[in-house]
This record gives C-alpha cells, sequence and structure tokens, in this order.
C-alpha cells in the first residue's frame, strides 16, 4: 500500500515488541518477509534470538535505554550502545527519550539522555549520556559498517570497531561494570569487570594508519570523572599497527582516525527554580504557536487554545478540552480527561478557574489540587477534586475516578453557562466556592499530602477553562 501510493521510500520496522513471535511468522510467510525492513525490538537486553537471525534483516534496538540521566544511566547507555550489536547483531539502538522535558515526579523522571524540564526558568542539563552517545555518533554515520572483529574484553567490557569502507577506523572501548550500568530492563544478569590491559592490532588496510585520536569518558567520583576529554593522539608507525591501553572499570575510548570529534561548550544554563508560587493564565493568545498552553502538561484528553467566534466578551480566549471520545489507548488512559500543572511538592493551595460546561444534563468538570500521580498511572490518581456537573450538582473526590466521595450536593450549575470555581487546600482541610460564593467548606482531606494542581473533564466531552490562577503557600 505504502508503494502503491508513491511511497516506495519509506520501509517498515517491525513489530516494536518483542523478537517474537514476529521473527518466526517472516520465516513461515514471504510476503510478511519481503515486507518488513527491519526487525525492531523493544528493550532487548543486547540479545538476539536464532530466528530473527533466519530472516536475514536488519536487526534493531527500536526502543532502548528508559533509565534516570545519572552515571548509572550514562553507564546502562554505553554498555548496551556496544553490546546491542557484539551480542545481539543489533546496528541500531535508539533510546527513549531524547529529552526528559516533563515533570520528574512523572512516571520515567529524568529518563532522557539529557534534562530540560523547567519551561519556566530556562534550566537545563547536559547529562553524561549525551557524551557516552558523542562517543559513537560523532566518529560513525549511517552507512558505516561493523567489523567482524568485536567481542568482550578479557577481564569484563566490550570493544566494537566499524569502518566507512574508505580507510576510516573508529573503535569504541567500554568497561561499564554491573553495579554502574544497570538499566531500567530487563535484569542485568551478574558480571565482572577489574583492571586489565587490552592490546589492539591493525591488519590489512588498517596497519597504514599512522596515528588515532583518543577520546575519554570515566565515570564515577567527581574527583576522577571525565565526560568525553580528548587525549593526546596515538602515534602507530613505530609500533607495528599494535597499541595497548590501560582499561579500569567505568571507562569509555573512542580511537579514531576521524578528527572532526570536538566537545562543545554552551553558556552556563539559568539557575534551576522551583514553579512559581503565584501563577495565572487567561489564555488571551490570539495567534497561538503552539496549540497547548504553557506548562500544562495533558496526561488524559487534549487542552488547546479555543477563540470563542460567538463571545466578543471576556471569554473569547480560552482553553479548551477538544477530544469527545475516548482514544484507542497504549497504556490506560483514565476515564475522564486531566491536565496538570505546577510543583508537585505543593501542599497549602489556592486554585481558581472560570469553567464552561458544553454537555447539558451528562456534562462535568472538576479543578484540583494535590494530585499525586499521572501517565500510565493515572488512573489511580488521588487529590483533592472539586467537580461540578451541567446537571446541578456538585461533587468533592479524592480520587480522579471519583469512587472516593467527601462531599456532594446541589449547586446552581448549567451547561452553557461560565462559572468561577475556587477550591482552598489548607493542612488537612478544604473548602470550594462557587462565584464566589461558599458551596462547601473544612472538608477533611488527609491524603495525599502534596501534587500538582490539575483541571480537567468527567468525561470526554467539550469543556472549556478561562482566566486559571493558582496561589501556592510555601
Amino acid at each position: 500500500m505504502l508503494n502503491y501510493q508513491g511511497l516506495q521510500q519509506v520501509k517498515i520496522i517491525a513489530s516494536d515488541n518483542l523478537w517474537e513471535p514476529i521473527s518466526a511468522s517472516m520465516l513461515v510467510d514471504s510476503e510478511l518477509l519481503r515486507v518488513i525492513d527491519v526487525i525492531g525490538a523493544h528493550y532487548p537486553g543486547t540479545r538476539t534470538v536464532k530466528d530473527a537471525r533466519l530472516t536475514e534483516k536488519k536487526l534493531w534496538s527500536s526502543e532502548d535505554f528508559s533509565t534516570l540521566n545519572s552515571d548509572v544511566g550514562a553507564g546502562c547507555w554505553g554498555r548496551i550502545l556496544n553490546q546491542n550489536y557484539i551480542n545481539g547483531y543489533m546496528t541500531a539502538t535508539i533510546a527513549w527519550n531524547l529529552v526528559a522535558s516533563y515533570y520528574e515526579q512523572l512516571p520515567y523522571g529524568r529518563c532522557g539522555l539529557m534534562t530540560a524540564q523547567e519551561p519556566w526558568s530556562g534550566h537545563y542539563v547536559v547529562e553524561a549520556p549525551i557524551w557516552i552517545s558523542a562517543h559513537t555518533t560523532q566518529f560513525t554515520q549511517p552507512g558505516w559498517y561493523y567489523l567482524k572483529t568485536v567481542g568482550h574484553l578479557e577481564k569484563g567490557g566490550s570493544y566494537v570497531a566499524l569502518t566507512d569502507g574508505l580507510g576510516n577506523l573508529t573503535i569504541i572501548v567500554e568497561t561499564m561494570s554491573h553495579k554502574h550500568s544497570m538499566c531500567i530492563r530487563p535484569l542485568l544478569p551478574y558480571f565482572n569487570v577489574s583492571r586489565q590491559f587490552a592490546t589492539f592490532s591493525l591488519k590489512g588496510s588498517f596497519s597504514e594508519i599512522p596515528e588515532l585520536q583518543v577520546w575519554y569518558t570515566k565515570l564515577g567520583k567527581p574527583s576522577e570523572r571525565f565526560l568525553f576529554k580528548q587525549l593526546d593522539s596515538l602515534w602507530l608507525l613505530d609500533s607495528g599497527g599494535s597499541f595497548t591501553l590501560e582499561l579500569q572499570e567505568d571507562e569509555l575510548f573512542t580511537l579514531t582516525t576521524l578528527t572532526t570529534g570536538s566537545k562543545g561548550s554552551y553558556l552556563l544554563p539559568p539557575k534551576s527554580q522551583p514553579f512559581p508560587c503565584v501563577y495565572k493564565d487567561d489564555f488571551n493568545v490570539d495567534y497561538p504557536f503552539f496549540s497547548e498552553a504553557p506548562n500544562f502538561a495533558d496526561q488524559t484528553g487534549v487542552f488547546e487554545y479555543f477563540m470563542n467566534i460567538e463571545d466578543p466578551g471576556e471569554h473569547r480566549f480560552t482553553l479548551r478540552q477538544v477530544l469527545n471520545q475516548r482514544p484507542i489507548t497504549w497504556a490506560a488512559d483514565a476515564f475522564n480527561t486531566i491536565s496538570i500543572i505546577g510543583d508537585y511538592k505543593w501542599s497549602n493551595l489556592t486554585i481558581k478557574c472560570d469553567v464552561y460546561l458544553e454537555t447539558p444534563e451528562k456534562g462535568g468538570v472538576f479543578i484540583a489540587g494535590r494530585v499525586n500521580k499521572g501517565g500510565i498511572l493515572i488512573r489511580s490518581a488521588r487529590g483533592v477534586f472539586f467537580w461540578i456537573f451541567a446537571n446541578g450538582t456538585y461533587r468533592v473526590t479524592g480520587d480522579l475516578a471519583g469512587w472516593i466521595i467527601y462531599t456532594s450536593g446541589h449547586a446552581d450549575v448549567t451547561a452553557k453557562k461560565w462559572y468561577t470555581l475556587t477550591l482552598t487546600i489548607n493542612g488537612g482541610f478544604s473548602s470550594g466556592t462557587l462565584n464566589g460564593k461558599p458551596l462547601w467548606k473544612n472538608v477533611s482531606v488527609n491524603f495525599p499530602k502534596n501534587g500538582w494542581a490539575a483541571i480537567g473533564t468527567h468525561s470526554f466531552e467539550f469543556a472549556q477553562f478561562d482566566n486559571f490562577r493558582v496561589e501556592a503557600i510555601h
């Protein structure tokens, strides 16, 4: 079908799961074998299976890493970049994710190659996995080939060698220890790494190479830690093309004919700062550059800038939840929609927001505080949720799903009208107002103690939000 539509250049990678059953299916189905270009497995733990190799297709680790970007995450990345090929013949490894730009307390916080999770301050951190990547990516290109001489070192660690077929050579050596290279999954069987000397001999056309550039990383104690440092180059003419490296644990060496390597520099990023204690957004953006409002993180549903053509007044520009049916989900979306914002440490706060129900009788919206979960865990999120419904009722619940009801009652609410909700949470008590008048007060809330602020809807329904304001007391 892709070819028929003129997309011959688009190739198919399958099945972004395990090696099986896709590999076995390809071996018994010649048409399937023909249309798949690459077998991609997720988190293969550097191993493949016999069926996958028998297909003679390219093998990729099409999702990997997903590990906290500390030095342990860097060790994980360094080890699998080499060993995915050595143990599993995989010629590509794709890291999930590139940049950790989402609230850190969401699932898989800081599991990116670098961190940029404070758009309000501009603070970012170029973490160690970025420089681990450079050991491979600055000295190879797609289209280079691995040599057959790759493998494990006698006392732990591994080496790979690649060439462009035009005389260039890159050798990457890693000695990541078990303790400092555990990825988030799968379980890593124990192995030992100790100090050793490794001798490499360049043969054939490579014996003519006069000089190799040397790049070095050492993970671990700050006093002896180096990230992607250029060392003196190796001269090989006198040694008959062989050289010996002294290797300690948790090191990475790149030896290469390429002279283009460079460790980029950058200005000191702005200082890290907490999310502002007082935050407001009226969503008055005439021609938005993005469809989403800044700092809101949709966990289920989609919240977009919206312009009410009919409303010339103060609600001309709003934020609207625009999904009206539950999508086919990958993980576990909630049955409600929700977008979170703020500082996970917030405990005592007041959230104020204008809300507009678009669905008569059945519609419902909420504002919330102390929301303690998101991402794949959003269905079990706890917090303090203040709901109003188009059927003229309100509810206060301790969870997004609405199982834990703190209080409920009648409210003068209908669809197609703007209302202002205020939710105040202080210590073990909370209260709420509707259009400035108390609707419920001193409701006991004991769990959770902190979390994000949030807005959302009862179901996948259209609803609008405006003049959002939160004030947290630190």
